[in-house]
């Protein structure tokens, strides 16, 4: 039983495990991110030719909808990324379709959210940021920290921005991944807030109850608002790390 709305985002254990003192049990959290990779997984492979193992020549409902979702990275990646954009898109195609299934599991009722929690938000922003690194000097070497200089910047200036540029650089993972946590978690709280206050007002037991059908309305208007929510978070979330990529293999 759900007394407040904040508790649709506790992390609840299933089946308790315990090996050597380490607590191992599955809890919701772990069975929506399974459901999820599921899903993926059900996207990509059930829409295939079972006998020769290929997409159908003429596309089927689920495959126009993959194959959107492909033209729709290619196009970012192309946009963004000035060089070696190719080699990058099966992990922003798989990263778009992880948060996007995630955010959309937590709007069937009763489901989990987990990208509502910062521990995988920031999970995903931190490895991307560590990957960024990895990538820039793997490419530029310590001529990466040029991207903390602008260019024809004089000494005193220099001596202001370059703690600027430290800090904002240093904010990019944070950043990215509060986003996501943010938006999801306050969507989803002021669904359950409408939806608790509407159902107890219906119980009234009187025509006055009638009054607060209203009140259903706008959670069905909010529940479309959400699912736009849901989509744009994850296409905002492939652009900034389209961006910060670029920033490392072109120093921009």
């Amino acid at each position: 039983m759900v007394y407040s709305p904040l508790d649709q985002f506790k992390i609840a254990p299933l089946i308790s495990l315990q090996f050597a003192g380490i607590d191992l049990s599955i809890t919701n959290f772990l069975l929506v991110s399974l459901l999820t990779l599921f899903v993926i997984q059900s996207f990509v492979f059930l829409i295939k030719e079972p006998i020769t193992n290929s997409f159908f020549v003429i596309p089927s409902g689920w495959q126009n909808l993959i194959e959107k979702i492909y033209a729709l990275v290619t196009q970012l990646l192309s946009d963004i990324i000035t060089t070696g954009s190719e080699k990058y898109f099966p992990f922003m195609s798989v990263l778009f379709m992880f948060i996007l299934s995630n955010n959309l599991i937590g709007m069937v009722p009763y489901s989990f959210t987990t990208t509502s929690h910062i521990t995988l938000t920031f999970f995903l922003s931190f490895s991307i940021f560590v990957a960024m690194n990895v990538i820039g000097f793997q490419r530029h070497g310590l001529h990466l920290f040029s991207l903390f200089l602008p260019a024809n910047t004089g000494f005193f200036l220099a001596l202001l921005l370059v703690p600027i540029e430290l800090i904002s650089y240093i904010a990019k993972p944070i950043s990215l991944g509060v986003r996501l946590f943010i938006n999801l978690m306050a969507g989803h709280s002021l669904l359950k807030v409408i939806v608790g206050f509407s159902w107890n007002m219906l119980l009234v037991e009187n025509l006055k109850g009638i009054v607060f059908v209203f009140p259903l309305l706008i959670l069905v208007l909010l529940m479309g608002l959400e699912l736009g929510v849901a989509v744009i978070q994850a296409y905002v979330f492939i652009t900034l790390t389209c961006i910060y990529l670029n920033d490392s293999e072109a120093l921009h």
